[in-house]
């Protein structure tokens, strides 16, 4: 068993994490009260290779594993976490089922510009009553001679303001009162799609979150993406894939937290001593450095699983389960160690709380996350 990363990992690592300190973290406070999309930011993450890091370098990408696509993740998520989700749900939702479920010529048209970065990645499955409970999609792809017909609405979709095209679940067929869902690959510049983005959320303010509508959008069949009535199942594949996105995003939230609740602490002085050396906070420090650790191990351990072609389900739930909730933990203990300033925006921890929240409730509730466990482990 061996714990170490790869000379090629700790390149990535060292790598993204100057440019994470140097280049993201300086504009966070202001992307976040402006709302502004960090669009440059991507245009070098491409100019770098990583907008296409775990694909096959024949699409564009660079040819590296989940470990380092876990670790980008990671070390965006600590300078901004708005840059995080945007780029995990870029390749583990936008990215990922194209590779995993594309006909060679549907990664050559739509793989090779996420890649490139050329366009951003999307994934069409949430609507406005079907969220965790997938089988309740209402979106309905109809048949018209060589074409499908789209109508539906998508809720919460992150990044498709700057998608090209995106695959979205919907109904193809009802087979005895059951529901035929199948993938679809969608243009955004379709007629009859429609992007909203007008959502006023608690934190990751600097990502695109959207609302999608379709009305009569026609698109060819050979547009389906994987197989027909397979969308359901392709989708579940995929959501474990980014449930590791979500735990690396949750880590680096809580190291940023940790790093600046350790800092202040060393700072502050409280009855003629620094914060630091109050047994109290050495406690709460110690709990939240061991806690960060093990949920780091954690999300390694499943993108690892998953480079092994080995089954990583469950450890990519308990990965994102775990890291969400001690993202939120860490963040509110960062905030009680900064005292009054912890709530004021200028010291940023307030900011880790609001981000965090998001990691607990998309890509499967932890409730959802505790049934998918449940299962798993044969309950």
């Amino acid at each position: 068993m061996n714990f170490d990363l790869t000379q090629e990992q700790q390149m990535i690592r060292k790598t993204i994490r100057e440019f994470a300190d140097e280049v993201v973290a300086p504009g966070a406070i202001e992307r976040d009260k402006t709302k502004a999309f960090p669009k440059e930011i991507f245009k070098q993450l491409a100019d770098m290779g990583m907008m296409g890091l775990p694909f096959s370098e024949e699409y564009g990408g660079a040819g590296a594993d989940t470990v380092s696509f876990a670790i980008v993740t990671e070390e965006l998520s600590r300078a901004c976490a708005s840059t995080g989700i945007t780029y995990s749900a870029h390749i583990s939702l936008g990215g990922a089922p194209l590779n995993l479920f594309g006909t060679e010529e549907q990664k050559q048209k739509y793989l090779v510009p996420v890649c490139t970065g050329e366009s951003f990645g999307a994934f069409g499955l949430t609507e406005p009553n079907a969220g965790s409970d997938a089988g309740g999609t209402q979106t309905a792809a109809k048949e018209d001679g060589n074409d499908f017909v789209i109508n539906g609405n998508k809720a919460f979709i992150t990044n498709a303001s700057y998608a090209k095209h995106l695959a979205i679940t919907a109904i193809t067929d009802v087979v005895d009162g059951k529901k035929e869902i199948s993938a679809i690959i969608v243009p955004t510049d379709a007629e009859g799609f429609t992007v909203i983005d007008n959502y006023e959320k608690m934190g990751l303010n600097a990502s695109n979150t959207t609302e999608l509508v379709l009305e009569n959008v026609r698109v060819p069949q050979e547009n389906l993406l994987g197989k027909r009535g397979n969308g359901f199942k392709q989708f579940l594949v995929t959501l474990d894939g980014g449930r590791i996105g979500i735990g690396a995003m949750a880590v680096g939230i809580a190291q940023a937290a940790f790093d600046r609740a350790l800092r202040y602490s060393k700072e502050r002085k409280q009855f003629g001593k620094t914060l630091s050396e109050f047994q109290i906070t050495q406690f709460k420090l110690a709990d939240m450095a061991m806690k960060i650790e093990l949920a780091r191990t954690m999300v390694y351990k499943a993108a690892w699983l998953k480079d092994q072609g080995r089954a990583f389900g469950k450890e990519a739930s308990m990965c994102k389960l775990y890291a969400s909730e001690i993202a939120m933990e860490v963040a509110d203990q960062a905030i009680q160690i900064h005292g009054g300033y912890g709530y004021m925006k200028e010291y940023e921890v307030e900011r880790y709380m609001r981000d965090a929240k998001l990691l607990e409730i998309g890509e499967g509730t932890s409730e959802v996350q505790r049934m998918v466990i449940a299962r798993h482990i044969g309950c």
